[in-house]
């Protein structure tokens, strides 16, 4: 059995995957609040798709790969399948993002968040050992069921309280709170994982398929990057309550202004006349006017 270090370069590796975490968490619950208060279905799917980003793949999946760069094997290196390793993101994104239409469609109920919770759950659990599985070394790995059990366990857990707190909390204090809270949770469920994980070495070693970390690195840092630049324009352009009932005011002073007013009456000519009031005749001929 192979030795296993999980913290390679010191605790840079874990410290960076939590701030990703709680960042991601931070930005997915404020974009899930978004969805309470949309207008329309294309604003709560809109809302909804970039909260699962945010939560999927910053706070899971690119908290789970920067975990990864402080993995190590003594005796064997590490590359990694590139379309498995791009499965698992899309894994943790798609899984978010339903386990929100599940609690965020309708009246928040027991039934949905645990419904929503057990699937987000088991997404974020398959989206792990899915990642794991991209890994190409000289070694075979094999797991620990009962800290595998321990980790979907965490997962289902933490997934179930984080749509619940992307349904309920709105005070900024309680957003950083969740998101500090939530951030544990996704790294006690990742290194619960990576603690059942043992490797058998080969006694051949063979030529290594996949692509260095290094390859990867900056790719994924670029696209985390611009993914929260985006993800903070995207709330930041959006129309706050404000905005909108400054536009109704604006928009309610432009009818008033365009629409026409009626002519002074000075002598009052307008309310004693009837001709044309119900019940008076109108006169026929030149004569009937001065009678």
């Amino acid at each position: 059995m192979a030795e296993i270090n999980h913290f390679e370069y010191g605790w840079i590796t874990p410290a960076l995957s939590y701030a990703l975490s709680v960042l991601g968490s931070f930005l997915g619950l404020i974009l899930a609040g978004r969805i309470r208060t949309a207008r329309s279905t294309g604003q709560r799917v809109w809302w909804g798709l970039l909260a699962a980003w945010a939560i999927g793949g910053t706070a899971i999946w690119a908290m789970h790969f920067m975990a990864m760069l402080g993995f190590a094997v003594a005796g064997t290196r590490i590359r990694y399948d590139v379309p498995i390793t791009a499965a698992s993101t899309l894994i943790a994104v798609l899984a978010v993002g339903i386990g929100l239409a599940i609690v965020g469609t309708g009246r928040l109920s027991a039934f949905r968040l645990l419904a929503g919770g057990v699937f987000t759950g088991a997404g974020v659990v398959a989206m792990h050992y899915t990642g794991m599985a991209a890994m190409r070394l000289d070694g075979t790995l094999s797991y620990d069921r009962t800290r595998v059990g321990l980790s979907v366990l965490i997962a289902v857990v933490a997934a179930t309280v984080a749509l619940w707190l992307s349904m309920t909390v709105r005070r900024a204090l309680a957003i950083v709170a969740s998101a500090l809270l939530m951030g544990v949770a996704v790294n006690g469920m990742h290194f619960t994982g990576m603690s059942a994980l043992s490797v058998h070495l080969h006694e051949r070693r063979g030529e290594l398929g996949g692509t260095e970390v290094s390859g990867l690195l900056v790719p994924i840092i670029l696209a985390v990057i611009f993914g929260v630049v985006g993800l903070v324009y995207a709330l930041l352009a959006a129309p706050t309550d404000e905005d909108r009932a400054g536009a109704a005011y604006l928009e309610a002073r432009w009818d008033a202004a365009a629409t026409p007013e009626p002519a002074p009456d000075p002598v009052g000519l307008r309310g004693r006349s009837t001709l044309g009031q119900p019940g008076t005749p109108f006169p026929s001929r030149r004569g009937d006017v001065g009678r």
